[in-house]
């Protein structure tokens, strides 16, 4: 059997038992996450009215669905799948020019 390439924890380690992040590593993983949101701005920016419905989409698929219990963090996440797609727009090229 293969090891895996990229192991989430050392082996023999328990979930949770994993270091806290120091405040350096806190920082680049920020600067990280705004790396990437920018980035999928700029893709969203250039992608087809079908391209953005699908992420839109995506957004209402994880939303709380009736009869489950909604969490926060979920919530969060997908409207901020919305707004990525709401930035986005505003760098669309002007249509019919």
């Amino acid at each position: 059997m293969s090891e895996p390439m990229h192991p989430t924890a050392a082996p023999g380690t328990a979930p949770g038992d994993e270091p806290d992040l120091t405040n350096t590593e806190l920082v680049q993983l920020r600067m990280r996450v705004i790396a990437l949101e920018n980035m999928v701005v700029a893709l969203l920016a250039d992608a087809t009215p079908r391209q953005q419905a699908l992420a839109r989409e995506m957004a209402s698929y994880i939303s709380p669905r009736p009869g489950y219990t909604p969490h926060t963090l979920t919530i969060h996440a997908a409207d901020q799948m919305r707004s990525l797609v709401d930035r986005a727009d505003r760098f669309q090229p002007m249509q019919g020019n």
